[in-house]
């Protein structure tokens, strides 16, 4: 049982009947003016800790981020442009194209049987899988094991394109 409100970490060791007496006569917010209980019960919301209006980070409104300062939108990809009000840069980067390379037979054997070529991106090869996991799955086709090779397949050939780096 705390002594009182000012050092909670400062207890009484009461025995039961004491500490039913105790908790009947003692009150956290005796003492203070009803503001300051206001203004604890508020605080306490957030658990004491400081907060600020959504959208502010303590600068004049409308005023721009220093560059030099660490700022979320410099250096990070915004393809929705969710960073440009704030200063941040207004344009995602543009994703680096892929060298044509030759391809293997193992990843030629793994692309046919997603049933694509070779020439194919990464976002189409992603595309197909979840297609094709969602055709052959268990689940969807009333719990039929035939399909169950079929996704294995689909699953591993998937699997060993991200290994090599294809996708």
């Amino acid at each position: 049982m705390p002594k009182d409100r000012h050092n909670m970490d400062d207890k009484h060791w009461l025995c039961r009947a004491h500490i039913r007496e105790r908790n009947e006569r003692w009150n956290f917010f005796a003492g203070m003016s009803d503001d300051a209980v206001a203004r604890f019960q508020k605080d306490a919301i957030t658990g004491h800790r400081p907060t600020w209006k959504m959208g502010s980070d303590g600068r004049p409104r409308g005023s721009k981020p220093d560059p030099a300062q660490f700022h979320p939108g410099y250096g990070a990809a915004d393809p929705f442009n969710m960073f440009a009000e704030l200063g941040g840069p207004s344009r995602p980067r543009p994703e680096p194209e892929r060298e044509d390379r030759t391809v293997r037979n193992a990843e030629r054997k793994a692309l046919d049987v997603l049933g694509l070529e070779g020439g194919v991106k990464t976002p189409e090869i992603k595309a197909r899988f979840k297609l094709l996991v969602k055709r052959h799955h268990p689940d969807a086709n009333g719990g039929d094991r035939s399909c169950e090779d079929k996704l294995r397949e689909i699953i591993q050939a998937y699997n060993y394109l991200k290994s090599v780096g294809y996708c």
